[in-house]
């Protein structure tokens, strides 16, 4: 079976307004990321050389930008693991539900915008790596 595009991990281009004064950018649910936003939250202050720990969603789909500095979001699907580096405030990851991530190499003043399909809810998150590939295996 083919995986949909909004199925698999990729950056997505947002729309920029270019000012003298200063540029601009903006999201709107469902039209630049596939699905509608239910959750902001926002993540800052990393201490160097510290990183968020990994985990995937069962359902939950997000999209993270880097509105300053910069930082490395690291996924997998249980197999191949990829590395995006995020810089640039009008850049957007999309990571699908059922993928694992972890955010790292935080730069220093970096904030990371994350937007979410789903309110919080506890049961939604896998924590261990080796639940997360039995799950996905069983697919």
């Amino acid at each position: 079976m083919e995986l949909k595009f909004q199925d698999k991990v990729h950056l997505i281009d947002l729309p920029k307004i270019k000012d003298p004064r200063g540029n601009l950018t903006f999201i709107e649910s469902g039209v630049q990321v596939p699905f509608e936003v239910k959750r902001n939250y926002w993540i800052y202050d990393v201490p160097s050389g510290m990183w968020r720990d990994g985990h995937a969603f069962k359902q939950q789909q997000e999209l993270l930008v880097a509105l300053s500095g910069s930082f490395d979001v690291v996924v997998s699907d249980g197999d191949v693991e990829q590395t995006y580096h995020l810089s640039r405030p009008q850049i957007g990851l999309y990571v699908p539900r059922m993928t694992w991530r972890y955010i790292n190499n935080f730069s220093t003043n970096s904030v990371a915008l994350v937007l979410s399909s789903t309110y919080f809810d506890e049961d939604d998150y896998i924590v261990d790596f080796e639940e997360f590939k039995a799950l996905k295996n069983n697919k």
